[in-house]
């Protein structure tokens, strides 16, 4: 994991415009989940010629090409991250809408045990929880 998005763009053949530069270097940037609405502000203050409609089409064939992927939370938003990061799951704090990761070893090794338990080797999952935050005490 210690290649870039641009790197593995390159390393799979994609014609790499000075637009799609742009974007693949914010999506590295990003330690977020942004939307393509995030990220065609965030290029655009570096190159005001990318249009929404560039975005649109570069995280479509950066997702086809297995470089992000892209994530739904159930808020009619599609939002994007390297696919190459460590393993993590998500917690979506169904108020705000942020998106918190984290990585807990006893999730991880009860979904081991269930898949075995089932006959299974696991490959892989996703776990996103959706949750509100408690009131604090009074």
């Amino acid at each position: 994991m210690t290649d870039t998005i641009l790197d593995r763009c390159e390393a799979k053949g994609l014609r790499m415009t000075e637009q799609r530069r742009v974007i693949a270097t914010v999506l590295q940037a990003s330690s977020d989940h942004p939307d393509v609405e995030e990220l065609h502000a965030r290029a655009s203050a570096v190159d005001p010629r990318i249009s929404l409609a560039t975005v649109y089409r570069t995280v479509k064939l950066f997702e086809e090409a297995g470089i992000i992927e892209k994530l739904e939370f159930g808020d009619g938003r599609a939002r994007y991250e390297d696919a190459d990061r460590e393993h993590h799951d998500h917690l979506i704090d169904m108020h705000t809408g942020e998106v918190i990761e984290f990585c807990d070893p006893e999730i991880e090794a009860l979904q081991e045990k269930i898949a075995k338990k089932l006959g299974y080797d696991l490959r892989g999952h996703r776990l996103e929880l959706y949750g509100v935050p408690k009131k604090a005490p009074r």
